[in-house]
């Protein structure tokens, strides 16, 4: 597998014992797909996973797509919850480097506005080599509120969403340079990290 770091490439891994199964079919990995290819202006690869909740299963994933696919961004779905077998955020921190506790912060500061039992959520960032893992919520509608952030009915940003800050955070890793479609979401980047 080439590490060409030109190309950005993402892994997306849905943890679902139910949608892993085939009792139903997993929403995850479309919503992200589609929000993605919406939200990104240019070319990126994406390698997908749905796997069930087992914490050896899901830390075996992450480390091949960070490790032998190389992806730059990492997004899981799903398993966040203090449930027993809600263990994405633990074996996200059992292969990461570094945790990023701010995506977690701000995930969870946007999922207040529309539920309480968003303070229940133990969603995390981390970096584990030069790839940034983030773990999103499992709902279609949690994870474009996750990602965008809150607006108002005029479309103002209230809340920003967690990915404005995706694109420097790769730059900083040393990962290709991301842009946004603006309408969707607007990067965020100092001055001196904009590309003319």
């Amino acid at each position: 597998m080439s590490k060409d770091y030109n190309v950005l490439k993402i892994g997306l891994v849905s943890v679902s014992d139910r949608a892993s199964s085939g009792i139903y079919q997993d929403q995850g990995i479309p919503e992200l797909t589609r929000w993605l290819q919406q939200a990104i202006n240019g070319d990126f690869i994406i390698e997908t996973r749905l796997i069930p909740d087992e914490q050896t299963i899901v830390e075996k994933a992450l480390i091949a797509l960070v490790d032998e696919h190389a992806c730059h961004l990492i997004l899981t779905t799903g398993g966040t919850g203090p449930a027993k077998r809600d263990i994405t955020p633990d074996a996200t921190i059992a292969i990461a480097d570094r945790i990023m506790p701010g995506f977690g912060e701000q995930m969870r500061q946007i999922s207040l506005h529309f539920v309480p039992t968003a303070i229940l959520s133990r969603q995390i960032g981390a970096i584990r080599k030069q790839s940034l893992i983030l773990n999103l919520p499992g709902q279609p509608k949690a994870i474009k509120e996750t990602l965008e952030g809150v607006k108002s009915s005029d479309g103002k940003v209230l809340v920003t969403g967690i990915f404005a800050s995706v694109p420097y955070c790769i730059q900083l890793l040393e990962g290709p340079y991301i842009e946004t479609n603006e309408a969707i979401i607007k990067a965020f980047r100092p001055k001196s990290a904009i590309k003319e």
